[in-house]
């Protein structure tokens, strides 16, 4: 033996199917800071996620994220920064029901030939219910951000921070 843990190929197969943790990359044609920015400035978090209630991009910092609640989801999810390493981590947690149920976000951004790679980690998910939430409900949810909102704030973000709002673009859920 070489020493190396190695799963048998059918098992690798198997943990694939079961694994329902949200894995997102994309480039944006923007410099680490301004994606930053938008990570991290509630305002621009306002413009493309969620109303981020309380939150600051310090360790320890407990928000709340804000929508409008639906069927099956109460309208908020109760977070705390978990680690931050500024312009390459964000990191937090993400309870978004009474179950008790905590997931973990991660933003990870490292400079690209052509700007930013932004990496996304949602993880935690369990059983059938985390299979069927993060595969068809979160994952394209996540996607939807990555491919036109957060980019929507980028292109109207300056490299001085200034902003300037659409009201029929922008997710604020205030």
């Amino acid at each position: 033996m070489d020493g190396i843990t190695r799963i048998a190929p059918h098992a690798a197969s198997s943990q694939r199917l079961l694994d329902s943790n949200i894995r997102l990359e994309r480039l944006y044609p923007h410099p680490r800071a301004k994606v930053w920015m938008a990570l991290t400035d509630p305002r621009l978090i306002a413009a493309w996620l969620m109303r981020p209630d309380g939150f600051e991009p310090r360790v320890g910092c407990k928000f709340r994220l804000t929508a409008k609640p639906m069927p099956g989801w109460r309208g908020y999810v109760d977070c705390e920064v978990t680690a931050l390493e500024e312009e390459r981590l964000l990191q937090y947690t993400w309870a978004g029901d009474e179950s008790g149920k905590v997931l973990t976000v991660t933003w990870t951004l490292e400079d690209a030939a052509d700007g930013t790679r932004l990496r996304l980690a949602h993880e935690g998910f369990q059983g059938v219910g985390g299979f069927v939430l993060a595969k068809m409900m979160m994952g394209p949810g996540w996607k939807k951000m990555m491919a036109r909102h957060l980019p929507s704030v980028l292109e109207r973000l300056g490299d001085d921070g200034s902003f300037t709002p659409d009201p029929k673009l922008d997710k604020s859920f205030h």
